[in-house]
């Protein structure tokens, strides 16, 4: 047995905390988010995947888009990729982007478009974690099962004074299995999931990272880190890897035409890798890289260098550097990808600072 698990079987839990937690939920938690309320495993997925380190506020635009583009799981499923990611493009994190698509085909062709009803059998789907699996079997099904994503890990972390580092595996094993101590013990309807959004709620409006709000707090009495005086200490965490600086040399290649609309170069990034599935201009690693693509082209006449572009990532900064390439001729440009219309261009899965290029230019 792990150190961690140890320390997990040594906690005293609060057995007040659920009640306490439900009925704070029901009198003070959100209520009018356009997910709540439905017991359709399609649109509770559907939700879990698009507010992972995803904030509510940015998901509210997207969801409701994404469904009236795709208002169920076969019209997903039978989707192109390229609808898909053309949808989700703003959103980041597009492997999330990937899996939902391939979950959506996955469901159709081996559970004849029906998700699990069990938090164990929805983790062998792509994409769908712990947490999202007990999030979708708690608010479709009632399972007694705790959700525990990084809100609800700070949350329990002080509640229980949970010394273990949670960049750890085994640590975040060990706050689940206290995690589930502390459900409901014998949930009437609905208990659970009043409880599940509760947790939710908790960490994402009172429980908060900097200045957690515990004068507010319908458990404070209960947690162990405010007793001690010592919220801030909690959650432990090892220091994250430094983040990563690189910058990227972006070719924009435009075909003017006095007879036709602009066209631009796109190419499809590869995977693995940034944005991969999505069109971006071809991308190079320096700018001599860049020029020695276009071996014939007068760089001082035909070209425009734009203020580069900073945009950040998981892991790690980009700068993004792009030269606006005019060209007459379409002839022996580049071995991948085509020529889009600019007036297409905003229809294609593209990076969020991508996007943002390309309207400029078509707009100019």
């Amino acid at each position: 047995m792990s150190v961690a698990l140890n320390s997990a079987i040594g906690h005293k839990l609060p057995l007040d905390f659920a009640p306490r937690l439900i009925g704070w939920q029901r009198q003070h938690g959100r209520h009018g988010l356009p997910w709540q309320h439905t017991r359709d495993p399609y649109r509770v997925w559907l939700s879990e995947v698009m507010l992972q380190q995803t904030q509510v506020s940015t998901v509210l635009a997207y969801y409701p888009r994404f469904l009236a583009a795709f208002p169920n799981l076969l019209a997903l499923a039978q989707a192109s990729s390229d609808q898909v990611m053309a949808l989700w493009a703003g959103l980041g994190y597009y492997s999330r982007a990937r899996n939902l698509h391939r979950c959506a085909q996955t469901v159709i062709a081996e559970h004849s478009g029906v998700f699990p009803t069990n938090a164990q059998q929805l983790q062998t789907l792509p994409g769908i974690g712990a947490s999202t699996a007990a999030a979708i079997a708690a608010f479709c099904h009632g399972e007694r099962v705790s959700i525990v994503d990084g809100n609800v890990r700070r949350v329990l972390a002080r509640l229980l004074a949970f010394d273990e580092d949670l960049a750890q595996v085994a640590s975040q094993r060990a706050l689940w299995h206290l995690a589930q101590g502390l459900l409901p013990g014998a949930p009437a309807p609905d208990d659970m999931v009043a409880y599940t959004q509760g947790l939710m709620d908790l960490g994402a409006t009172v429980c908060l990272r900097g200045k957690p709000l515990c004068d507010r707090c319908p458990v404070s009495g209960l947690c162990a880190a405010k007793a001690a005086d010592s919220v801030s200490r909690y959650p432990v965490k090892s220091k994250a890897a430094p983040r990563r600086h690189e910058s990227w040399w972006l070719l924009v290649l435009r075909l003017r035409s006095t007879t036709t609309a602009d066209q631009f170069w796109l190419q499809r990034r590869p995977a693995p890798g940034i944005w991969a599935g999505l069109y971006c201009p071809p991308v190079f690693a320096s700018e001599a890289l860049l020029t020695t693509a276009l071996p014939g082209i007068e760089w001082s006449e035909n070209t425009e260098h734009l203020d580069p572009i900073a945009h950040s990532l998981t892991h790690r900064e980009l700068r993004l550097h792009p030269v606006v390439v005019t060209l007459s001729v379409a002839e022996g440009v580049l071995p991948d990808g085509g020529w889009v219309p600019g007036g297409e261009l905003l229809d294609r899965g593209l990076p969020a600072p991508v996007r943002v290029l390309y309207q400029r230019l078509i707009n100019v």
